[in-house]
């Protein structure tokens, strides 16, 4: 056991406080009954601090903080442009996409397919996501969470992820999405200092006690490797991220998919107050995917010279972590715990949401009461735990870098993804036929070309099978002799516009990204 006496003090503090300010968030006016709307959708009311921030306590976890850490320790800061393409993928979000779906009140992205497609097209791509969140997602998020409690405290793996899965049940599974959003600003608030302290620290101990700058600095000459943003073809690397494929080809995809139409991430969105309080928690959230690799990334770079010789690379970060000073130790490992209950509470609700309000809304004989909903998205989110829990060390446990192996994964699925919504956005002549050739065609040729041309990086894959699924989509469509769709969308009618915040704001943000480039091509 790593952690003394303070450090367990601050991490039982934490605990504490997180759960008391759940609960209190999650209480109902005396004589109202919590509804779908409340539990799913936090009655459609978040601020904009509580979109940017639980966007991005969603997003960061384990999964982020360790795997992407790990691949640091490996390739260097290269692994950051998953962080800042993130932040325009964002704008663009903010901009065309979410006036859509808010114009339509959804609850889910399966339910906007349907009234854009038809029932067949929700319920292919409800059945699909729920694969994808428990057995990729949630189980990674809690496998990779474990490791590094094991790592720091010594605690056994599955008692970790036992630990992780109740504190994150404790939290949220009464208040739903509203007991999650509302106390993620305290999630990121620790995300954010803890992860500032470590990089101080690290970098401070390269130095050998010289300061961060000079840490940075030496890390630049020993490792300038680490610090290529583009890779060139001779990189062992570029298959992974494959040189100018990651500003301009299939990571564009990979982001879309994940920031636009991943129900997981834009769930919070969907229950703003308003459009510009949606878009204002949207850009907040950009500007903190900016400054994530401070967080993330250099402290697996700094870990390269600490500690040479790690086995999994994944222990990068956990390793760094046992060079914090007692009390430190707690605060960091406190923002640690935090990122990843936080992103296994949001997943689970994501879960419920989906099954509760596609499948068994729709499925289920009989009228089914607000009551009903809620009690049986709680039922889901507690089974969908379950399985990950069972799951999780056979299917994980084996990877070197598992945060590669996740993109990978889901790269299999998203071109299709985002080829299937763009299609139903931005062509009115899609039909439900099309829709569904689409998103087919696209684990088709991912398949194929993950067997047949296996030298072909992932992230390039990606971007072709997103070109040959809009083919298969508009041909199948164009087959049937397709008209405009009777529900196709009808811009005209979307509100797009943005504030001048919002504008400038994203003009900063694309400058940032711009000078990060520029002085690391």
């Amino acid at each position: 056991m790593n952690l003394h006496t303070l450090d367990l003090t601050v991490v039982a503090i934490y605990a504490v406080v997180l759960l008391v300010l759940a609960q209190w968030v999650s209480r109902e006016k005396a004589g109202h009954e919590k509804d779908s709307s409340d539990y799913f959708l936090a009655g459609r009311n978040l601020p904009w601090w509580a979109i940017g921030a639980s966007l991005i306590a969603a997003n960061i976890s384990a999964e982020q903080i360790i795997g992407m850490s790990g691949s640091a320790y490996v390739m260097g800061i290269a692994i950051a442009a998953y962080e800042w393409m993130a932040a325009i993928t964002l704008v663009i979000v903010g901009k065309w996409l979410l006036p859509v779906f808010l114009k339509h009140e959804i609850y889910t992205m399966p339910q906007f397919l349907e009234q854009r497609f038809d029932h067949r097209v929700r319920n292919v791509m409800a059945t699909f996501w729920l694969g994808i969140y428990v057995f990729v997602n949630l189980t990674s998020i809690l496998w990779l969470g474990a490791l590094a409690v094991n790592t720091v405290t010594g605690i056994d793996l599955t008692y970790s992820m036992m630990g992780l899965a109740g504190f994150a049940i404790a939290y949220s599974l009464y208040g739903g999405l509203k007991a999650v959003a509302l106390t993620d600003i305290i999630q990121v608030t620790l995300l954010v200092l803890g992860g500032i302290l470590i990089a101080i620290i690290s970098l401070n101990e390269v130095s050998g006690g010289q300061g961060t700058l000079a840490g940075f600095g030496i890390l630049m000459e020993k490792l300038p490797g680490h610090f290529d943003l583009i890779f060139t073809k001779d990189s062992p690397h570029y298959a992974d991220l494959p040189g100018i494929s990651v500003l301009v080809g299939g990571m564009w995809i990979m982001n879309l998919s994940y920031w636009g139409f991943n129900q997981y991430i834009i769930q919070r969105a969907l229950a703003a107050k308003s459009t510009q309080e949606a878009q204002k928690g949207i850009m907040f959230a950009a500007f903190l995917k900016m400054l994530m690799p401070l967080i993330i990334v250099l402290p697996g770079v700094a870990a390269v010279i600490l500690a040479p010789d790690l086995n999994p690379s994944d222990k990068a970060y956990p390793t760094v972590m046992n060079l914090l000073p007692v009390g430190i130790l707690g605060l960091v490992f406190a923002a640690l715990i935090a990122a990843i209950v936080s992103s296994l509470a949001s997943m689970m609700n994501s879960i419920s949401t989906i099954f509760t309000m596609d499948l068994y809304r729709h499925f289920a004989a009989g009228e089914k009461t607000e009551k009903q909903l809620v009690t049986i998205g709680r039922r889901v989110s507690l089974s969908a735990m379950t399985i990950a829990l069972i799951i999780a060390k056979p299917l994980l446990g084996q990877f070197e870098q598992a945060f590669q192996y996740i993109q990978e994964f889901t790269g299999l699925f998203t071109p299709g993804v985002c080829a299937l919504f763009l299609l139903g956005f931005f062509w009115k002549k899609t039909t439900a036929n099309g829709a569904l050739a689409t998103a087919i065609g696209s684990a088709v040729f991912s398949v194929a070309f993950k067997l047949g041309w296996p030298a072909l990086p992932f992230i390039d894959r990606v971007g072709l099978v997103f070109l040959l699924s809009v083919c298969v989509g508009i041909a199948v469509s164009a087959i049937q002799g397709a008209e405009e769709h009777p529900d196709a969308i009808d811009y005209a009618d979307v509100d797009t516009s943005t504030t001048t915040g919002f504008n400038v704001s994203a003009m900063v943000v694309l400058l940032m990204l711009a000078g990060l480039y520029t002085t690391w091509w």
